[in-house]
């Protein structure tokens, strides 16, 4: 069977990096309608015009502040469209970057991704999540192409809160699981072919680079400190995560981050990456990985602080029959396909179970780290 890789054409990561951003967005053309998240407008104005400004660019600056919904893309889309846009740019978090990327498939118009925040892998992603005016996911849209230039800057990541990076972390530990399950399983790419086995290994990588580098990127999270752990993690997040699933796949971490997000109380308490990070726990106990794996990766999880139980993420009731409607639902997934072994419901709520009564322990993660990267660090 054909495979196909694709990722963003460029991806440029540094502090500073945003000041790049007109001599890049000038390649594709001359009229730029850049749509920011609101919050984050005011702490970027300058730079953004002035890096459009030595471009002789006049830029069309468009403040965001509402959901990804149909009705908010569409009515951007015409507004570029009358604007005369060549180049449409999303500068924030997930939310604003959806949307624009919403605009940019709309309008067939080149996009530019600027994150703020590294708390998913969504800026290198074609995907597009979609939600009603409750905040309920309704859908997922893909852009024709993926970014045409994704533009990190880390002194601007480094100033956002440290639980928006861990939950950036939580959203990259499933690339490893998720790759594997896609490689071993039967299911296919975002590009309707089997993965490659690049996709498989650069899960791998970006695992190896969490587990040497992301407690250190937490300790310096939400003070503007950018360090070599800080600048690892960000790529890990942003780049080798989203690479990695979109020519692989996605399994049972996301399957059950979905079922999570679906209800109000733990989606209106905790994060994606934090659903994320509790599927990959579930999917690994699934899939019966060594004892020292676990232990790696359940240390891993405390000694950054990522909740690991139900309760913790906002499940109001974590009892028996909370477990087995949770699994019932991950169990009907399209997602599991990408598994070696097609789990049931009644394997997933035997996991659900072993990983609510996991030990806590972060001296597992430093006892067998090691051991699992090997003597030479990344």
């Amino acid at each position: 069977m054909t495979r196909i890789f694709r990722a963003p054409a460029f991806y440029i990561q540094g502090p500073g990096s945003l000041g790049l951003l007109g001599e890049k967005a000038a390649t594709l053309g001359r009229s730029v309608v850049a749509i920011c998240d609101a919050l984050v407008l005011p702490h970027i104005e300058a730079a953004l015009t002035e890096t459009l400004n030595r471009q002789d660019i006049v830029p069309t600056i468009v403040p965001l502040d509402a959901d990804v919904t149909h009705r908010e893309m569409d009515r951007l889309a015409e507004e570029v469209r009358q604007k005369g846009g060549d180049v449409v740019v999303g500068i924030g978090g997930g939310r604003t970057l959806d949307t624009a990327k919403g605009v940019a498939r709309r309008t067939s118009l080149p996009f530019v991704s600027v994150p703020t925040v590294a708390s998913t892998d969504a800026p290198s992603t074609r995907g597009i999540v979609i939600y009603d005016d409750h905040h309920r996911m309704t859908a997922v849209e893909q852009m024709d192409e993926n970014p045409a230039f994704v533009i990190v800057d880390t002194a601007v990541i480094a100033k956002a809160p440290a639980r928006l990076l861990r939950g950036g972390i939580g959203d990259a530990l499933t690339a490893k699981f998720e790759a594997e399950g896609a490689w071993k399983g039967t299911g296919l790419s975002k590009q309707g072919t089997r993965p490659l086995k690049t996709g498989m290994m650069l899960g791998d990588l970006c695992y190896r680079m969490l587990l040497e580098h992301g407690p250190g990127a937490m300790q310096v999270a939400g003070t503007g400190e950018v360090t070599p752990d800080l600048e690892a993690v960000v790529e890990a997040i942003l780049w080798l995560s989203a690479v990695a699933f979109e020519n692989t796949g996605l399994s049972v971490a996301h399957a059950v981050a979905t079922e999570l997000g679906a209800i109000e109380p733990v989606r209106m308490k905790t994060l994606h990456g934090e659903h994320a990070a509790y599927g990959t726990l579930v999917q690994a106990v699934a899939e019966h990985r060594p004892d020292g794996e676990l232990k790696t990766l359940f240390g891993f999880c405390d000694e950054i602080g990522m909740p690991r139980r139900l309760g913790d993420l906002g499940l109001p009731d974590a009892g028996d029959p909370a477990i087995e409607s949770l699994a019932l639902a991950c169990a009907k997934s399209p997602f599991l396909v990408n598994q070696e072994r097609r789990l049931d419901a009644g394997d997933l709520a035997a996991a659900f179970r072993a990983v609510e009564n996991y030990p806590s322990s972060s001296s597992t993660y430093f006892e067998y780290k090691d051991n699992y990267l090997g003597t030479q660090g990344i």
